[in-house]
């Protein structure tokens, strides 16, 4: 014959690589856990931030790219945004993935200035 035939091995107490394999998958945990989950979570919660301070005359970017400015922030989970004169798009909060700019506050002491 060819193929000589298979004689199971005699099994050595594993007591030393239940633990190892144990630490190992605690290991790779604690990697995944620094290396992916909480950065996740971290950018999240600044997203989640970022949209509850949206207010009228902020440049935005939503996730289809339309770039506009908010005109009218009422209470729901809707904005309207102005992409161009007279064109406003009632857009979800969270489709909106970056602020371009914030309008600079009016100060009420000062007068505008006249050319």
């Amino acid at each position: 014959m060819l193929i000589s035939p298979a004689f199971a091995q005699t099994g050595a107490s594993g007591d030393g690589m239940g633990f190892a394999t144990f630490v190992s998958l605690i290991l790779i945990f604690v990697v995944f856990y620094f290396l992916l989950i909480r950065p996740q979570q971290k950018k999240m919660k600044e997203h989640r931030e970022m949209v509850k301070a949206l207010r009228r005359g902020d440049k935005i970017v939503t996730a289809g790219g339309i770039i506009g400015t908010i005109s009218k922030v009422p209470e729901g989970d809707e904005v309207e945004v102005e992409v161009s004169r007279g064109t406003t798009v009632r857009v979800v909060r969270s489709t909106i993935q970056q602020v371009m700019s914030k309008p600079e506050p009016a100060d009420s002491d000062e007068k505008p200035a006249e050319k």
